[in-house]
Order: structure tokens, then C-alpha cells, then sequence
């Protein structure tokens, strides 16, 4: 939709084919027995530059999302906000006053951010995320409640195999920038209202045409019809297509919806939760009016997976009646598990596909940030721009 919307903009004709009902890929509407949800619950940064420019392209008022300066709360032990300071100063002292860890570990917070700024935050040679966090003293309860899980939510992979460049390369742009760069935005909407409908629009509008449910099985033909062509499939789809497609290996995203009574609030949109299954919560009453409604979010691979879905739903009730008192029990719940949400972000884990003529664009191959939203807009910018010139 990103390279689409890029060409028409231009006065460009696209043609857009897509297999399924709806356009958006991993971020679009579904219905799971009769009830409309995302299918996950994702997260957007300030920092999202090419995405939020999409967005007021295509007409998507600002108060489609919410707005909230970095904050990350935890049903216990944990917080932390960015000050209201300029600068590196916010975060700075958004640090020394984290509450739940001791005062030196703060300091040693503190000092890590200065050196990775003093490098530009990048290393020489790449190692993992676990690597940097113990080798930089940063694997007490900082790295538990702070480092690690903004690993896992970024990266979509496990520290242990996360590559360490490609996390500072989002602290650089969030932590690393100015003040709102780490705000929060938290959909509103839901994702297929917050750009793929409005993009499919806005293509349309501008001469485009949009084919839904119109799978290409051969390239070849594609390319002897258009001028360019764009592949933008998930990297798992790329077998249809390519004979030789590049062998990658992926993390999955656990979205769990749990609908109790509507009087069931959280005391912020965005929940922590550290030890256990769950690693964030977010109440989608306050967020989009779905009251009483809860998203627990999942992220990488873990022993869930060898859960069933309603081992999982009933997991993450347990988890969530624990840390919040007189909660009761949900009246329905869901589990979309996307098994190949993204790849894993490890060291030299990206690799480009290779079709003549044609041009590729995903989340999986921008070579320096990590698989989100973000990633996948730029990949299609920067395809289209390809064939703009």
C-alpha cells in the first residue's frame, strides 16, 4: 500500500493485486466468529517518520491515534517515563527516576545510553542483544524490566538472538532522539481504518486500480503486462513465486482478546507484565471503546507454542486476574497466533530476493531496521521511488 499510494502521488497508474478480502497484510481487520479485531495489537512509535507522512497523505486525521509521551508501566515493581526535558536530557532523567530498580543500577543506565550516543549507536561488529546488555552491565533489573522487553516488542526476537545493531538502531531513533521520537501513538482505530483503506482510497482516487482476491502465481507474465513490477508478499509467500526464494527463519506474535464486563478498565491503555506469559496488555476500551475488552500481546518464540490456543486464552486470564484485582472472568475470548509474524532479527538474517525486473519491498528487507510497520513503509517507498525517477 506504501509503494502504491508513493506512485499515485505521482501521477503514476498502479495496478494492485491482492489475495486476500482486504488489503493491510499483518496489520488489517478480521472477523473470528462473527467479532471484528485486529489481527495483532501493534504498537507505534514517534520515531515513524515515513509512516506518519503516509497517513496524512492518505487523510487519516490525527486523532486516529493516541498520542501518550513514553511511558512504560508494569502491574508491579516497574516505571518509567521520559521527562518533559529537551533532548538526551528526558531520557536521562526519565532514568535516574525509574522507579523499582536500585539507584546504581539507574546510574548505569545512564552511562550506557552516554557511550552508545558516543558511538553512534552502532557497534563495529554485530554480536546479540543478551551480548550487549551483559557485556555493558545492564542485565539486572534494568535489562528484565526495560532493555530486554523493548527488545522483544522492537525486534520481535528473543535477546538471545537479536541483533544488538539492529536494537540500536531503534534506541537511536526513540531513546537516542528528540522528545517525540519515543511517544507512544496507539491506534484508535483498527489497522484496516488506520491506513490500508484510506490508501486503497487514495489510489484509486488518483487513476489506480485495486484487484482484491487475485492471487499472481507467475512473475513472468506479470512482468510481459506492466512496466514494474513490486512484490510486496511476506517472505514465506516469496515459494510461489521464485524457485530459488532465500531460506529465512521467522518469530511468531500472539495476539489474545479477552472481553469481560465493560466496566473492566486498566489504569493506563498499556500494561507491563514481566513474569509470566504475557508481556503487555492494553485496554482497548480506553484506546478504541471496546469496553471491558483486553489485548495481551505475546511476542517471539517461547513454550506458548506448544500451548493450544485456549490453553494460551486461559493462561493469560490467570496472568491477568493475578495483577489486577476483581477483574472476573471474561465472557468470550480469541488467540490469533501469526506463527510467521515476522523474521527473526539476528545478525546477517536478511537476505534480498532476486527476480529480473522486478522490485521487492517488506519489512524483511530493510537491511537496518528492525520488522515493523515502519520497516515495511519504507521498504515500499523507497521501491516505488525506484521507478518514480
Amino acid at each position: 500500500m506504501a509503494a502504491a499510494v508513493t506512485l499515485a502521488a505521482r501521477g503514476v497508474p498502479v495496478t494492485l493485486f491482492e489475495s486476500a478480502q482486504v488489503p493491510g497484510g499483518r496489520a488489517r481487520r478480521i472477523v473470528s466468529q462473527g467479532i471484528e479485531l485486529d489481527n495483532g495489537q501493534h504498537i507505534l512509535i514517534g520515531a515513524y517518520g515515513e509512516l506518519y507522512r503516509l497517513l496524512r497523505t492518505v487523510g487519516v486525521p490525527d486523532n486516529a491515534l493516541l498520542r501518550v509521551p513514553l511511558e512504560i508501566r508494569y502491574a508491579r515493581e516497574f516505571s518509567f517515563r521520559r521527562l518533559s526535558l529537551p533532548g538526551a536530557l528526558g531520557l536521562l532523567g526519565g532514568l535516574f527516576t525509574a522507579r523499582g530498580i536500585a539507584f546504581k543500577e539507574r546510574l548505569a543506565a545512564v552511562r550506557f545510553i552516554v557511550r552508545l550516543r558516543r558511538s553512534g549507536f552502532q557497534l563495529s561488529h554485530d554480536v546479540t542483544v543478551s551480548a550487549l546488555l551483559s557485556n555493558a552491565g545492564q542485565s539486572g533489573r534494568i535489562g528484565h524490566f526495560l532493555w530486554r522487553p523493548l527488545c522483544v516488542s522492537a525486534l520481535n526476537t528473543p535477546p538471545e538472538l537479536a541483533s544488538a545493531n539492529v536494537f540500536l538502531a531503534v534506541l537511536r531513533d526513540t531513546l537516542g532522539g528528540e522528545a517525540e521520537a519515543s511517544d507512544l501513538l496507539l491506534p484508535r482505530v483498527d489497522l484496516s481504518a488506520l491506513f490500508p483503506e484510506p490508501a486503497a482510497r487514495f489510489v484509486k482516487q488518483h487513476g489506480g486500480e485495486v484487484r482484491l482476491r487475485e492471487t499472481i502465481r507467475n512473475l513472468a507474465d506479470l512482468r510481459s503486462s506492466y512496466a514494474s513490477v513490486i512484490v510486496a508478499v511476506g517472505p514465506h509467500q516469496l515459494r510461489a513465486l521464485l524457485a530459488e526464494a532465500p531460506q529465512y527463519s521467522y518469530q511468531p506474535i500472539y495476539t489474545c482478546y479477552l472481553q469481560y464486563a465493560e466496566d473492566v478498565r486498566l489504569p493506563f491503555p498499556m500494561i507491563g507484565m514481566a513474569d509470566g506469559l504475557v508481556q503487555w496488555v492494553f485496554d482497548r476500551g480506553r484506546l478504541m471503546g471496546e469496553h471491558g475488552r483486553l489485548a495481551c500481546v505475546i511476542s517471539a518464540q517461547g513454550d506458548h507454542q506448544q500451548l493450544s490456543l485456549e490453553e494460551v486464552a486461559a493462561r493469560c486470564h490467570r496472568e491477568l486476574a493475578s495483577a489486577f484485582s476483581g477483574i472476573g472472568s471474561p465472557q468470550w475470548s480469541r488467540v490469533i497466533a501469526e506463527k510467521r509474524a515476522t523474521v527473526s532479527a539476528s545478525p546477517g538474517a536478511k537476505k534480498m530476493p532476486q527476480f529480473d525486473g522486478v522490485l521487492f519491498a517488506g519489512d524483511y528487507t530493510d537491511r537496518q531496521y528492525p520488522p515493523t510497520l515502519e520497516a515495511a513503509v519504507r521498504s515500499g517507498v523507497r521501491a516505488a521511488l525506484k521507478i518514480a525517477q
